[in-house]
C-alpha cells in the first residue's frame, strides 16, 4: 500500500549501501556508536575510582597551558571536590585508593613549568628610537 502510493520514494540514503555492510559485526558495536553519537570517551565507563585516577594522572597536561595560577588552583579544587564526594559515598568495588591532590604541589609543578622570564638585567633592544635618524 505505501509502496504503490510513493510513501517510500525519494528518502535520504535511496540506492546507498547500507554501512557496515559485508565486515563483520563486533559484538560492542552499539556501545561504541553510543559513545561516539554523545560526543564521549571511553574513560566514561571506568569504574570511578580508575576514572578518578586517570584524571589525576593526566593533572599536569590538564594545567600546563593554564594563564594563571588561580585557574590551576580551580581545576584542582574541582578535582578535589569529586574525590571527596565519591569518598564520602563511595559506589562499586574500591579498585585502587584515591586521594585528595596536593594544590601546592601542583602549583609548584606548574609554575616549574612556565617560560622563564628573561634576567632583569637583559634590556631589549630599542629598535623603535632610531627611526629617522641616519647612521
Amino acid at each position: 500500500m505505501a509502496q504503490e502510493r510513493g510513501d517510500f520514494d525519494n528518502l535520504p540514503g535511496a540506492g546507498k549501501p547500507l554501512p557496515g555492510a559485508g565486515k563483520p559485526v563486533d559484538e560492542d558495536w552499539w556501545l561504541k556508536d553510543y559513545l561516539k553519537r554523545e560526543g564521549l570517551t571511553s574513560d566514561t565507563l571506568l569504574p570511578t575510582p580508575l576514572r578518578l585516577r586517570k584524571q589525576i594522572e593526566r593533572l599536569p597536561e590538564a594545567v600546563r597551558e593554564l594563564r594563571s595560577e588561580r585557574e590551576v588552583r580551580e581545576v584542582v579544587a574541582d578535582l578535589n571536590a569529586e574525590i571527596v564526594a565519591w569518598l564520602r559515598a563511595p559506589s562499586g568495588p574500591i579498585i585502587v585508593r584515591v586521594g585528595r591532590v596536593d594544590v601546592e604541589e601542583v602549583v609548584a609543578r606548574w609554575w616549574e613549568s612556565r617560560p622563564k622570564p628573561p634576567p632583569a638585567d637583559h634590556q631589549p633592544k630599542r629598535r623603535w628610537l632610531r627611526r629617522g635618524r641616519k647612521p
